[in-house]
């Protein structure tokens, strides 16, 4: 049975030529199953429509609003519509439905923080249809950041964490090129992602004190020097800082020894310096099941590790099992603590 829930988590519908549209789909009809808690969509019901059509699936749609949702869920496809505006074909991105993506998330970061949905869930967006279309923000987790301080006057910094049934990996640096890490990394960014990753997985996850390992910018850590002296001049004093005030940190350590299963069992969390230092080995051990949340946020924000994967869109060949753990891990984490930080 689904989990029993008087609030539901607003799932947003990403891009609608994605898969998007056949991961909700497909999860919905799990429900019972899987014991899902009850999501309400966000995006046009038309596209979702043509979509289940397309996949021969069966899955009744109605328009909910936050109030009605959790009642609709058991037997249909609770909606809060929101047109594209234009025609969507599976596979097929168009600057045209860049307007409605945005307002699906901005509509779920609204009423998650009203308390009307428990959490934000996000279905996987094209930044490079966005940008065509003026988007500001190099992803997600950055326009979520800015929704989040427009909304509180308060500036918010956001944690991108990777975590799979694994690992659990953060990138310090996110959505930049490999070339300007070095000079991005500073011991304060450092030190204070990895402060508000200690704060929410004690407050979110439950960890009493959490322990994380920090991985080093440079091979083997920069080999004292050798290799590089960003590990010695920035990332140790991070550390040594974050440990002076209580906080089970410790490295930099070689990342190419901090992934295989015995050195995983010593730490809760890896704190990497870039991109992807942080996602190969959590994709690669966990590739369908991971989840992206978003850290240091006054909400809960949750969602599949992947990507719109257009190839596949409308094919019947996309997993939903990293939306599902997407929406598992949004309610209970989002249950522990309510919406708000």
């Amino acid at each position: 049975m689904p989990l029993r829930s008087s609030i539901p988590l607003a799932l947003t519908q990403g891009d609608p030529a994605g898969i998007g549209p056949d991961i909700t789909l497909a999860a919905w009809l799990r429900r019972g199953e899987l014991g899902l808690p009850p999501f309400l969509f966000l995006g046009d019901a038309g596209i979702l429509s043509a979509r289940a059509l397309q996949l021969g699936l069966d899955v009744p749609l109605k328009e909910a609003d936050p109030a009605t949702a959790c009642d609709v869920f058991p037997d249909a496809l609770p909606i809060l519509p929101i047109e594209a505006g234009i025609t969507v074909v599976a596979g097929e991105p168009r600057v045209g439905t860049a307007k409605a993506t945005i307002a699906a998330i901005e509509m779920a970061v609204s009423l998650t923080m009203g308390g009307k949905t428990s959490a934000v869930v996000t279905n996987p967006i094209a930044k490079s249809v966005l940008y065509d279309a003026g988007f500001g923000f190099p992803g997600h987790t950055e326009f979520l950041a800015d929704l989040a301080t427009r909304a509180t006057g308060r500036p918010v910094m956001p944690v991108m964490l990777l975590a799979g049934p694994k690992l659990r990996a953060i990138p310090v640096t996110i959505h930049i090129p490999l070339k300007d890490v070095p000079q991005a990394l500073t011991t304060d960014l450092i030190a204070e992602t990895c402060r508000i990753t200690e704060h929410d997985l004690r407050t979110r996850f439950g960890f009493s004190k959490p322990r994380l390992a920090v991985a080093g910018l440079n091979p083997h850590a920069g080999e004292n020097g050798a290799l590089g002296k960003e590990d010695d001049e920035i990332v140790r004093p991070a550390v040594e800082a974050l440990r002076s005030e209580g906080i089970d940190a410790f490295g930099p350590l070689p990342a190419d020894t901090m992934f295989h299963d015995e050195a995983r069992r010593r730490y809760d969390v890896a704190i990497c310096m870039y991109h992807d230092q942080a996602l190969i080995p959590a994709k690669a051990l966990g590739f369908d099941d991971s989840v992206n949340v978003t850290l240091g946020l006054p909400f809960v924000r949750t969602s599949p590790d992947h990507g719109t994967a257009f190839s596949i869109a409308g094919k019947g060949l996309a997993k939903a099992d990293s939306l599902v753990a997407a929406l598992k891990l949004a309610s209970e984490i989002s249950g522990k603590t309510g919406s708000n930080r």
